[in-house]
């Protein structure tokens, strides 16, 4: 189930105590309710505060409000439970099928993941100078993927003329030096900060999570063993890995409502960042003696949803994802 999903569903079951007359608002129901990440571990797979939300059109506590949404919402396919937390926060843990459902939905699509749109768009005109035709460019991309059109942006100017940031940095590093600050911050180009090999440098990072991704699927062939479903518990490496791959697709949309296309650029250093530790915690692939085991199969196949994840989002921000370097 995908953040998007989630949030349909919190919808419909608002909706349902409603007509039930176990909520009383004196407006409409909310267009769209927000699903998060929550903060710190152990608070479920998401969190919202809808009933926070709603608190101002019952005249009800956020609490109690809560309390009706939480025992409809976990009857809701796909919802394993859901906790109340103070002041009014429902907190969700997703039954294990609904993550081998992503990380099947994720391989399934590919490089349509998160941003299968279908539009045909001109290339923008160039303007010389080099932060704004980036930012058309990947505002271009952006309405291609999703459909919707991103709201004009003047980002914050760089003083060097492109071929000089193509000479110092090559293609890949101006449009991550150019897109990555949001538009009101004014960009850094100094070649040793984005051409660093180490982690410390976001785009190596990134770039590497992907790289070791796509190593570990060559391994895994060579080794006879392959990508296979869910089995047994997760560690929390494994989730959070799968909500950042989850939060793809709504971040890819809010990049481009906000004209925002450094929104895309932060979740892939989260993903990338959550792909390194995963990778430390939770071998893909057999150690020393050990045999090949279904455990190694769910592994692989949540590191390769991950690398398409890294690959869908440095495509949109025009910038390459090589399987080595």
């Amino acid at each position: 189930m995908t953040p998007a999903e989630l949030s349909r569903t919190v919808l419909a079951t608002v909706r349902r105590a409603v007509e039930a007359d176990e909520l009383s608002l004196t407006g409409p129901v909310p267009e769209r309710v927000v699903v998060r990440r929550p903060p710190r571990p152990g608070c479920g797979d998401y969190a919202t505060n809808v009933a926070l939300q709603l608190a101002p059109l019952t005249g009800a506590a956020p609490l109690a409000i809560a309390d009706v949404i939480s025992r409809r919402l976990a009857a809701a396919p796909g919802i394993a439970r859901v906790d109340v937390a103070a002041p009014g926060f429902l907190n969700i843990t997703l039954q294990g099928d609904s993550h081998e459902a992503l990380v099947d939905l994720v391989r399934e699509q590919g490089h349509r993941y998160g941003v299968d749109g279908n539009k045909d768009l001109p290339e923008p005109a160039p303007t010389g100078e080099p932060r704004a035709d980036a930012y058309a460019a990947a505002l271009r991309r952006l309405h291609a993927a999703t459909g919707i059109e991103p709201p004009a942006r003047r980002p914050h100017p760089v003083r060097r003329t492109p071929d000089e940031l193509l000479r110092t940095l090559g293609a890949d590093a101006t449009a991550w030096a150019l897109l990555r600050p949001p538009a009101e911050d004014a960009p850094r180009t100094d070649p040793a900060e984005h051409l660093a090999q180490r982690e410390g440098n976001p785009l190596f990072l990134v770039r590497y999570a992907h790289a070791r991704s796509r190593a570990l699927l060559r391994n895994a062939h060579d080794l006879g063993l392959e990508p296979g479903a869910a089995s047994g518990r997760r560690d929390p490496a494994e989730t959070e890995l799968l909500g950042l791959i989850a939060d793809f697709p709504r971040t890819v949309e809010a990049a481009a409502r906000h004209g925002a296309p450094d929104r895309v650029a932060r979740l892939l250093e989260r993903t990338a960042d959550a792909f390194l530790r995963f990778h430390d915690a939770c071998p893909a692939l057999p150690r020393g003696e050990e045999k090949p085991s279904a455990v190694h199969g769910a592994r692989l196949a949540l590191a390769d949803a991950a690398g398409t994840v890294l690959a869908n989002g440095l495509t949109l921000l025009g910038i390459s994802a090589p399987r080595h370097l």
